[in-house]
């Protein structure tokens, strides 16, 4: 069986593994600090700082495994080494123009686990992205999006 890769910047790996540090390093220690308090104040069936610090600990545990496991499955993919040939691929930025509205935008494409619509950074999955990839500079790109089908042009491919 094939194991599966995820695409990641390196901006995006540099995000978790500093996520992971400051967990193993910070969170979770303190949420351990804490449960032996609460454990000091006796009946723990009726702690309700004990069973909250608890929750928290498994949340913390959970994201551990979690970012752990999508490191060890991550492609980094580190765009400021390609050659840019005008091609919209993952890590690329974009600038789009809404053929119909004649409104300009620029998203930069992501791994999902980076994505952030308001920062204009787009997953690599998303309908917009998968729309755009493979595109050039002066091609049009169809996107089907909630409100219908869109037309962009590309306008501007920057590989940083």
């Amino acid at each position: 069986m094939a194991v599966t890769r995820y695409p990641m910047t390196v901006e995006g790996e540099r995000s978790l593994r500093e996520e992971l540090a400051n967990l193993k390093g910070v969170e979770r220690p303190k949420v351990i600090a804490a449960i032996a308090e609460a454990r000091e104040h006796g009946d723990l069936k009726e702690n309700a700082e004990y069973h909250a610090a608890r929750e928290q600990q498994g949340f913390i545990e959970g994201r551990i495994q979690e970012i752990e496991a999508r490191l060890s499955l991550s492609q980094v993919i580190d765009i400021s080494k390609i050659e840019n040939n005008g091609r919209v691929i993952f890590g690329s930025t974009v600038t789009v123009i809404n053929v119909e509205t004649d409104e300009t935008a620029q998203y930069r494409i992501v791994g999902q686990d980076q994505a952030d619509i308001k920062a204009r950074l787009i997953s690599v999955s998303s309908p917009l992205a998968r729309g755009l990839i493979g595109k050039e500079v002066g091609d049009l790109a169809k996107v089907e999006t909630p409100n219908g089908l869109v037309e962009y042009e590309i306008d501007a491919v920057s590989y940083e």
